[in-house]
């Protein structure tokens, strides 16, 4: 088993982001707005994680779907959920060809696992089981509240940054009291794009330890490394369309929804295919 420190790598991310924050805040004012700023991120951050389950489940047009639906997902999920220890979580079908997955909701008792109907029609059970346990673990991993807090603060950091711009354009009473004009463009430039990089990057560690634990919980790293090898040609035949609303959902996802043309790897919510399937196989090669 290989140990890729994914915690340790998310909470440095997450350190990373609010430290950007607190340096916009020490730019602005000298620093006397940053509890202002603080407190808009946590509001951002308490909206965003209570109405996951919704914002996703909408994204997607998904609806809710009954056992004698979809006895096959039932089956697995309240499998995995029973050897977790965990309540089985809300099922959902998303009416669309791109196969893809995502699971959301605040907490194990407020969750809610999706299944697009092209993921349903492309994977076989075992591949849909290795699936269906890595969407539980982002669960169990409270990964939701994690993407959440990240992408509050981005959006604080690019609102603060809006902000420098007319501060720099319309300034100040007085000149000795403005920040250095330099900085401030700097600043407005650079943060968005910094914070944007790395909540993308806390995004990308949450997905391997997702696999790495999925395969775990189901005792079959391989029926993911197969369902992801499906899966990435399925995207490219099935591409979303990156529309707003499914850019802010598409870090949920189990793969990138997206053409990959469309998303740099700096940008890109998920980490290589090639690199998740290769781990899964090092821990079969292991043992789980």
């Amino acid at each position: 088993m290989h140990n890729h420190f994914n915690g340790l790598k998310t909470a440095l991310l997450l350190g990373g982001i609010f430290g950007l924050l607190l340096a916009l805040g020490a730019v602005i004012g000298g620093g006397q707005y940053i509890w202002f700023f603080a407190l808009f991120g946590v509001a951002m951050t308490a909206y965003g994680y209570w109405n996951s389950d919704k914002i996703a489940i909408k994204a997607m047009r998904a609806r809710p779907v009954t056992e004698q639906e979809q006895p096959a997902m039932y089956r697995i999920v309240r499998e995995l959920s029973t050897t977790a220890g965990q309540p089985m979580p809300a099922l959902f079908v998303s009416p669309t060809e791109a196969p893809n997955a995502f699971a959301t909701g605040r907490n194990p008792n407020h969750a809610a696992v999706c299944c697009t109907e092209g993921i349903l029609q492309l994977l076989d059970e075992r591949e849909l089981r290795g699936v269906l346990g890595h969407e539980l673990m982002h669960v169990y991993n409270r990964d939701i509240l994690t993407s959440s807090v990240a992408a509050a603060i981005a959006g604080v950091i690019t609102s603060i940054a809006q902000m420098l711009v007319w501060i720099n354009i319309f300034g100040g009473s007085d000149d000795e009291d403005r920040p250095n004009p330099l900085v401030l463009i700097a600043m407005s430039l650079l943060a968005p794009i910094a914070a944007a990089i790395i909540q993308m990057a806390i995004s990308r560690t949450r997905e391997y330890d997702a696999d790495e634990d999925g395969a775990k919980l189901t005792r079959d790293p391989l029926a993911l490394a197969s369902a992801l090898a499906k899966l990435q040609n399925g995207v490219a035949a099935h591409p979303l369309q990156p529309t707003p609303q499914l850019q802010n959902a598409s870090h949920m996802m189990i793969a990138n929804p997206f053409r990959a043309q469309d998303v740099s790897k700096l940008f890109s919510t998920h980490p290589p295919t090639e690199d998740r399937i290769e781990r899964l196989q090092q821990m079969a090669r292991g043992g789980v």
